[in-house]
């Protein structure tokens, strides 16, 4: 007879926060669709414990009160984490005050038009019938915990209009901004941000050196091609 539910999330949480407490954590803060996934793999092959990205997402309530309480606690089960919440503003400020030592990676693509283009062939090809860009209809008869979900999150953090989620000069903005404001909040601590495109070899190598880790491979892996 198994643990009742209560009992067994609680006795997941401690496991987790044992098997990491006292490792550094390292958090990607870009944004999707900028080469995160395969960050996600080289880091589980490196070994880390990586947090579980659907957990976070649905913090996106919590996340717009900017009450962070939540996003900290989900930190103390893994090493490493990224898209959401953890690739949307702000966050990346309080995980740095609650977790005073830890690294951040900032994916970056070529430029903001490469990053919408792949974002909206990304869910036009996942929830919208290869439709690009995807309506508002498609957002919200999306799978998700509730419905409307996918639509909740991506016009409450993107602030697009809610009747045009795909507003190319929203969603322009809302990349340089985020990228902005990372670099600008890290300019004075080079060592704790690394800025990285995943497409280019140099920067795996720059990636290995600055967490201290070994060259697996010529490149990053690539994963989750739209």
């Amino acid at each position: 007879m198994g643990l009742p539910a209560g009992i067994g999330r609680r006795t997941r949480y401690y496991r987790d926060w044992l098997r990491v407490a006292g490792r550094e954590k390292v958090f990607c803060v870009g944004l999707n669709k900028t080469g995160t996934t395969s960050l996600e793999r080289e880091m589980l092959d490196q070994g880390y414990v990586v947090g579980d990205e659907m957990k976070g997402k649905v913090l996106v309530d919590a996340w717009a009160r900017r009450d962070f309480r939540p996003v900290i606690e989900l930190c103390r089960t893994a090493q490493f984490f990224q898209d959401a919440p953890f690739s949307w503003p702000y966050t990346f400020m309080a995980l740095d005050r609650a977790f005073p030592g830890s690294r951040f990676v900032l994916t970056v693509r070529d430029d903001a038009e490469e990053w919408y283009r792949s974002l909206v062939r990304f869910l036009g090809q996942r929830w919208a019938n290869g439709r690009i860009p995807p309506t508002v209809r498609d957002l919200k008869e999306a799978p998700g915990p509730y419905p409307g979900f996918r639509y909740h999150v991506h016009t409450t953090v993107h602030r697009v209009p809610a009747d045009d989620p795909f507003r190319k000069d929203a969603l322009f903005d809302f990349y340089h901004t985020h990228n902005k404001v990372v670099r600008d909040y890290f300019r004075h601590r080079p060592q704790d941000l690394l800025v990285v495109n995943v497409k280019r070899p140099e920067d795996y190598d720059r990636f290995c050196a600055f967490l201290g880790v070994p060259r697996r491979r010529e490149g990053f892996p690539w994963e989750n091609r739209s």
